[in-house]
């Protein structure tokens, strides 16, 4: 079997799908001859009989039908393989890790990303979620090539790009307090409820957080959907 070229088995395929070598021979713009002499190499080289040429149309016989399902598998394999290669000669990625922190407003991202992806139909997208440090942390590991999230100004070790400014607005379900809410509404007034927060999904979680009120019981949950559904 050595020295079976790619070749003889698309050759070989077209054959199987089309009926006939006239017809397989068109459909991959060679010479009736040069895909007769494919098949023909092929069955003496594998030491099968892949077709029976004694009806009107070409058929596969039992061994060539075996053969031919993992023909289509291989010329599949060989396809991708050479996708894969013509990518990383052109510097194209093949696939693109990013990961949507928990601030991020998902609608206005996931459309940029699906009309991006939408031109780059080789690049295969790896999407993940993370929270508070996380996605950064899993841009400073190397598990994620882009993240959407906040990042500081001043950190030298990020490149950023500002795309839109997101408020954080601590609240409560309406009937929730039992006093009055207004501007002068206190972290000490609030110290005695529970207050919800998220968790952070960081291996070294950061110290930093957002109106989280010291000493106040809490409950955590991932993502801000969980916490609107549980506020209210």
């Amino acid at each position: 079997m050595d020295g079976l070229k790619l070749h003889d088995l698309r050759c070989f395929d077209a054959v199987a799908a089309q009926g006939s070598f006239q017809a397989a021979a068109k459909a991959l713009h060679r010479t009736h001859p040069s895909v007769f002499a494919a098949i023909a190499r092929l069955e003496e080289q594998l030491g099968l009989k892949l077709l029976d040429r004694s009806g009107y149309r070409v058929s596969l016989t039992d061994e060539g039908r075996l053969l031919h399902a993992r023909a289509q598998l291989a010329i599949r394999e060989l396809e991708h393989l050479r996708t894969y290669a013509d990518q990383l000669a052109s510097g194209e990625e093949t696939v693109l890790r990013v990961v949507l922190g928990d601030v991020c407003p998902r609608p206005g991202i996931l459309s940029l990303l699906s009309r991006f992806f939408a031109e780059r139909p080789r690049t295969r997208l790896h999407l993940d979620y993370e929270a508070i440090s996380g996605p950064v942390e899993r841009l400073m590991d190397g598990e994620a090539d882009l993240v959407f999230h906040r990042a500081n100004p001043s950190d030298p070790h990020l490149e950023r790009i500002d795309l839109r400014v997101v408020p954080f607005v601590p609240v409560v379900a309406p009937g929730f307090l039992p006093f009055e809410t207004g501007a002068d509404v206190t972290p000490e007034a609030m110290r005695r409820f529970t207050q919800c927060v998220i968790r952070d999904t960081a291996r070294r979680p950061s110290s930093e957080n957002f109106f989280v009120i010291d000493g106040a019981h809490s409950c955590s949950v991932p993502d801000h959907m969980m916490k609107k559904e549980l506020i209210l």
